[in-house]
């Protein structure tokens, strides 16, 4: 699952491809209507759990990739918004840190993390067993992949070949979903899969939008915002499948994990986790216990 402002010049664009495209970037619209800030107190126990650099310095980093809607966008003033960044601004609050979200190119963000330049990594990530080597993951919520397609279309994920489909750069879409299939075609000496990789999840939908792929690959509750906003030219095709965690990604062994899910565990307590996403439109794959690689915390 996984997730800058990194939009593909296309060669010709008409004016009702900008309107169209901002149905789909949805960077106008900001913040859902109805949407009002969480912002929970410090809790004393779980500020003590953060590391002592974090905690001097006050600030939780996170890396995120806008825009990855309705996880990271940005609004209209540029301001980094969405369901994750509330969510970890939520966390950070009640560790007794201010969060803020630094934009890095979604493939540049783990070595970050890694190299100690960030603190944390929330732009859509899926936890999953490569990933694991390196880092651990603090879950907070559950997603699988869902295609869309042009409304009025017979494309059916479970039948890929010959298709052209659209996927955002280095997501499990592409690497555990769309590549693997077209693989598996090549092999059977069916027409191969044309895949085409995009820097951003808006410029996978746009593609099918227009016309350029036959349907566009990502997490379950990115490509429902994105049909949501196509103006009834997208509709979600086949089922959800290959369901797994997203998760903030930290070094391995730190124990900022456990201090963001001790954190994460007071958001659930109090619902505060619940209303957040609830703000976003998400109400299904939530969690009710915090863990740590899809384990519960002690």
């Amino acid at each position: 699952m996984i997730r800058g402002q990194r939009m593909l010049a296309l060669a010709v664009v008409t004016a009702a491809s900008i309107s169209t495209a901002s149905c789909v970037t949805n960077v106008e619209d900001g913040r859902p209507s109805g949407w009002t800030p969480i912002v929970p107190e410090a809790v004393p126990a779980v500020a003590e759990m953060v590391p002592a650099d974090v905690a001097a310095r006050g600030v939780l980093r996170g890396g995120t990739n806008p825009p990855f809607a309705p996880f990271e966008l940005k609004d209209s003033d540029g301001t980094i918004i969405g369901l994750e960044m509330d969510l970890a601004a939520a966390v950070a609050g009640v560790m007794g840190l201010r969060f803020e979200p630094v934009e890095q190119d979604f493939s540049l963000i783990l070595p970050a993390v890694q190299a100690g330049t960030l603190d944390t990594g929330t732009s859509g990530f899926t936890d999953n067993e490569e990933r694991r080597r390196n880092f651990d993951f603090v879950n907070f919520l559950y997603a699988g992949i869902q295609w869309a397609a042009p409304v009025g279309s017979d494309v059916d994920p479970e039948n890929p070949c010959g298709l052209t489909v659209a996927v955002q750069r280095t997501t499990v879409s592409e690497t555990d979903d769309v590549r693997p299939k077209a693989e598996a075609c090549e092999e059977a000496g069916e027409e191969p899969i044309t895949v085409l990789s995009y820097d951003t999840s808006d410029n996978a939908a746009l593609a099918a939008l227009m016309g350029r792929a036959d349907a566009m690959s990502a997490d379950s509750p990115v490509t429902a915002w994105a049909v949501a906003r196509s103006d009834g030219r997208l509709a979600l095709t086949g089922g959800m499948f290959d369901a797994a965690p997203y998760g903030w990604a930290v070094p391995k062994d730190s124990p900022l994990g456990p201090a963001m899910a001790a954190a994460l565990q007071h958001l659930i307590d109090t619902g505060d986790y619940e209303r957040i996403l609830a703000q976003w439109g998400v109400e299904t794959g939530l969690i009710d216990t915090a863990m740590i690689n899809e384990k519960e915390i002690a």
